[in-house]
C-alpha cells in the first residue's frame, strides 16, 4: 500500500491489542511507528511493538535522536494517519485544550494529517460530560472518533467503553488510507440485498441476493471520500462502518426509505435484488396445512428504480440488471425503458461468480452507448470500475 501510520498507544489495559492493530496493519504493507506514552510502557514493552513494526520505538521525548532530525516533526510530517489506540481520558484532554508536554501530543499537536482516535476507559469516565466535551470539541476541528464498544470492562463494570474491535479500527484506518478521494463532497445512496415478500405472519418468498455486491459499492464509495447511505434488505453481512445504514425488509418500506431523500444525493446506485411481486392477500393468522394444495395469487409490487428514473433531476441513477439469459439486451431495455444513466449487466446462470459469490463478471453500459466489459474479478473492484466509469463520464 506505501502509506505510513504512526500508532499512538496510551495507558490503558487494551494497549495489549494495539499489538494485534500494528500486525494486522504491517500484513497490508503499510509501514507503522510506534509512539507510546510512559504509562502505556507499563502495560506493554516497547520491544512487543518494535519486533512487529520492524521500526524503533519512540517514547521518550529527550532520547538523542538516531539521525540529524527532530523526531515529534519528523514523524508528524512523514504519517499519512496519526491512530491513537486505546485513547485514553487524558490524552484527549490534552489535545482537546493544547497540552503538549510529551512524544504522543506533541506529535500530534505538529501534524497536519488525519488524525484518529479509539477511545478506551471506564464507562463512567467515557460518559463524563467533561471527555464527551473534549471530544465534540475535538470533532468541530476535523478530529475522528471511533465509537468504543460495549460490554464487561476489565474493573467488572458493564457498559460503554471497550476498545472497538481491531477489524473495525483497521477497517476506519485502511479507509482512510485510501488513494482515490475523489467524491469528496459527495453523497451517495446506495440500495442492496435482497426484499421479501410477506405471505402470513411466519412465511416469505425472497431471492438469492447476498447484498455482497451492494456493500463493496458502498465501501468503495466511503473510502473515496463520499457521505453514503446504506438501503440493506436482510444479510449477514456486518454493516459497513462509517455509513449511515438502513434496514428493510420489504419493496415498499425500501421504496419509502429511497423515495423519501433520493433529491438528497448525487449518486445513486440500486443493485438491490428488490421482490418484483407480493402475495395478493396477504393473511395475518398463519396459514395452516391443509389436505388440499395451496394456491398464493401475487401481484406486481412497486419498480423503484424506475420510479427514480420517472422523478430524478441531476441525479445520477444507477441500475443493475441480473439476468440469466439474452443479458446485454435486457440490460440495455433496461437502461432506456427507467431512464438510467449506467446499468450493471450480470450474469446469473452460473454460481463462479454473481449471487452469494465474492465475485462477479459484468458488463457497465452508459446511456450513451459505451460499454465497459469487465472479466471475472471481486466484487470490490467491480465497484472501484464502476465510480472509475461514473466519476469519468459526468461529474
Amino acid at each position: 500500500m506505501g502509506k505510513t501510520v504512526v500508532l499512538g498507544v496510551t495507558g490503558g489495559i487494551a494497549a495489549y491489542k494495539a499489538l494485534d492493530i500494528v500486525s494486522r496493519l504491517r500484513k497490508r504493507d503499510i509501514d507503522v511507528h510506534v509512539i507510546m506514552t510512559e504509562h502505556a510502557r507499563e502495560f506493554v514493552t516497547p520491544l512487543s511493538f518494535q519486533s512487529l513494526s520492524s521500526n524503533m520505538v519512540i517514547y521518550d521525548m529527550f532520547e538523542e535522536p538516531r539521525a540529524f532530525e527532530i523526531q515529534h516533526i519528523s514523524l508528524a510530517k512523514k504519517a499519512d494517519v496519526i491512530l491513537v489506540a486505546p485513547a485514553t481520558a487524558n490524552i484527549i484532554g490534552k489535545i482537546a485544550n493544547g497540552i503538549a508536554d510529551d512524544m504522543l501530543s506533541t506529535t500530534i499537536m505538529a501534524t497536519k494529517s488525519e488524525v484518529i482516535f479509539a477511545p478506551a476507559m471506564n464507562t463512567n469516565m467515557y460518559e463524563n460530560p467533561i471527555l464527551q466535551n473534549n471530544i465534540e470539541k475535538l470533532k468541530k476541528y476535523g478530529y475522528k472518533f471511533i465509537e468504543p464498544d460495549s460490554g464487561r470492562l476489565a474493573c467488572g463494570d458493564v457498559g460503554k467503553g471497550k476498545l472497538a474491535d481491531v477489524d473495525d479500527i483497521c477497517e476506519i484506518v485502511e479507509s482512510a488510507l485510501y488513494n482515490n478521494k475523489d467524491l469528496v463532497g459527495k453523497r451517495v445512496l446506495v440500495s442492496a440485498g435482497p426484499t421479501i415478500s410477506k405471505i402470513d405472519p411466519v412465511r416469505y418468498i425472497t431471492n438469492n441476493s447476498s447484498g455482497k455486491m451492494g456493500y463493496e459499492i458502498a465501501k468503495e464509495a466511503r473510502d473515496r471520500g463520499a457521505k453514503v447511505t446504506l438501503v440493506s434488505g436482510p444479510t449477514n453481512l456486518k454493516a459497513p462502518l462509517g455509513i449511515d445504514v438502513i434496514n428493510v425488509s420489504t419493496n415498499e418500506e425500501m421504496k419509502d426509505a429511497i423515495m423519501d431523500r433520493y433529491d438528497e444525493f448525487n449518486i445513486i446506485v440500486m443493485s438491490a435484488a428488490v421482490a418484483d411481486y407480493k402475495p395478493k392477500h396477504y393473511s395475518d393468522k398463519k396459514i395452516k396445512k391443509g389436505n388440499e394444495d395451496l394456491v398464493i395469487e401475487f401481484k406486481r409490487d412497486s419498480d423503484i428504480l424506475k420510479l427514480l428514473g420517472e422523478v430524478k433531476k441531476e441525479n445520477i441513477l444507477v441500475g443493475f440488471a441480473a439476468e440469466s439469459n439474452d443479458l446485454l439486451e435486457n440490460a440495455r431495455g433496461k437502461l432506456i425503458k427507467k431512464n438510467l444513466d449506467f446499468i450493471v449487466a450480470n450474469d446469473i446462470s452460473t454460481n463462479e461468480y454473481g449471487f452469494k459469490s465474492d465475485f462477479n463478471k459484468v458488463t457497465i453500459m452508459s446511456r450513451d452507448g459505451n460499454e465497459l466489459v469487465l472479466d471475472k474479478m471481486t466484487k470490490r473492484e467491480v465497484a472501484k470500475n464502476l465510480f472509475d466509469t461514473i466519476l469519468k463520464k459526468s461529474l
